[in-house]
């Protein structure tokens, strides 16, 4: 009974659940990709009439030729490495020792939890106050260990630094959140024979924690590279609708956004999402292939 074919009327009632999902999905999903990337090989292009004038590989030149295109490559590859690993390790500590804790562990969860309920132009407004160089609270601690003051929203060296930190403290509440229902799922057993195999806290930590949590681990570096990829709003709202000092915060997304929006350029702003997409697509195709080897399911 349970190895008999489905008939045409099961096979179309299944398909009838789906069709809503699936209609979603191809029309604010798969439409816009396929229409941004046609629209990256416009070279002539009328946005508001839909006319096409002309077509080819120019925008793809443009962006290799400009040097503004490259510095937002570059800043979102080194906001991804400074966001992605802080983000998991710290979320991961995070995660195990509210494991730990007993009393009060549902404030702190909350407090953990929402800075990635809250919107992000209230962050910044309170980051810009703590980021301030003359009476933000980060200086004011910093100057106990002699560092002197930091113009951490106007110096061109600071600024990247700034928001991958924004960044970091915003995404931490979702992930912890993650990380302690994977921990609550490893089996207590495992525990259990570890410590009659003679391993102490680090070795469990190492051995049984990590191998089993790794699904969710993987689940959460995934999310963690596609979000720093298409990182924008935390720029726009700490600096004031500007890619940074001197565009020193310039990342793609912000790229994109003054191609299409700013300048009407659409052709080469889809052009550059092109790039983003196919940047991410090869990260993300590198984290499956690691994954196969250190991922247990």
């Amino acid at each position: 009974m349970t190895n008999q074919k489905p008939t045409w009327k099961q096979n179309l009632k299944g398909w009838l659940y789906v069709l809503p999902m699936l209609t979603i999905v191809a029309v604010f999903s798969l439409y816009p990709i396929i229409s941004s990337l046609a629209m990256s090989f416009y070279t002539e292009y009328n946005f508001f009439t839909n006319q096409i004038l002309a077509i080819g590989f120019d925008n793809f030149k443009y962006l290799w030729d400009d040097a503004l295109f490259h510095s937002a490559v570059a800043n979102t590859l080194i906001f991804v490495v400074g966001v992605v690993p802080l983000e998991v390790i710290i979320s991961l500590t995070i995660a195990v020792l509210l494991n730990q804790i007993k009393v009060l562990a549902g404030f702190f969860r909350t407090v953990y939890f929402l800075p990635f309920v809250t919107s992000i132009v209230a962050i910044s407004m309170v980051w810009k106050w703590l980021y301030n160089k003359d009476s933000g609270l980060i200086n004011y601690f910093l100057s106990f260990i002699g560092i002197q003051s930091i113009d951490w929203l106007n110096d061109p060296k600071w600024a990247l630094p700034a928001l991958i930190i924004l960044a970091i403290w915003k995404s931490l509440g979702f992930n912890i959140m993650l990380f302690l229902v994977a921990l609550n799922n490893v089996d207590k057993r495992l525990y259990s024979a570890a410590r009659l195999d003679g391993a102490n806290a680090w070795k469990r930590f190492c051995h049984v924690t990590v191998p089993m949590i790794s699904p969710m681990t993987f689940l959460i570096g995934v999310n963690a590279v596609i979000g720093s990829f298409k990182v924008f709003d935390e720029i726009f709202s700490l600096f004031g609708g500007q890619a940074g000092p001197g565009n020193s915060a310039m990342t793609v997304v912000f790229y994109l956004y003054r191609m299409f929006y700013e300048q009407n350029k659409y052709g080469i702003a889809a052009a550059a999402g092109v790039v983003l997409f196919f940047m991410i697509l090869f990260v993300t195709l590198i984290q499956m292939w690691v994954s196969k080897k250190h991922v247990h399911y």
